[in-house]
């Protein structure tokens, strides 16, 4: 991580995706990030990927985390990072997925571009220590 980085705040952005009305994981992981260091902004629920995507670049955010459990990660995640892409925004945005995940789902996420893929149960410490160690480097 470079001086500049560790001066300016990770900025993180929770969201949820798609018609999934589970939001507290998002909430505690919100709060997590904030007692982390990290600035968050939180889209609230039954964001379209489009919204997320707009999000993310006005926001500047230097961590996507997506939390979904509705099943239609195969889906909507794809849209999300390609809009990213359009952008030029996902070369600077580590993307990071939470919620049930089946393996072979979680193989092609991470083969798309998302970063990791938290399932429930993961320890707050083990993803804060990876967003971390995995933040990209601002120009």
């Amino acid at each position: 991580m470079s001086a500049e980085q560790q001066e300016r705040a990770v900025r993180c952005l929770v969201a949820k995706v798609g018609l999934d009305g589970h939001d507290r994981g998002a909430h505690v992981i919100a709060r997590a990030f904030r007692d982390a260091g990290f600035e968050v902004v939180y889209s609230g629920l039954h964001r379209a990927p489009e919204d997320i995507v707009q999000a993310a670049v006005q926001e500047d955010v230097d961590v996507l985390g997506i939390s979904i459990l509705s099943g239609a990660h195969n889906t909507l995640i794809p849209k999300v990072i390609e809009g990213l892409k359009e952008y030029d925004a996902f070369d600077d945005t580590l993307v990071l997925v939470g919620g049930i995940i089946p393996d072979e789902d979680e193989a092609d996420l991470k083969e798309q571009g998302v970063a990791e893929v938290f399932g429930p149960g993961t320890p707050m410490e083990e993803t804060i220590e990876f967003i971390r160690n995995n933040v990209p480097e601002r120009a």
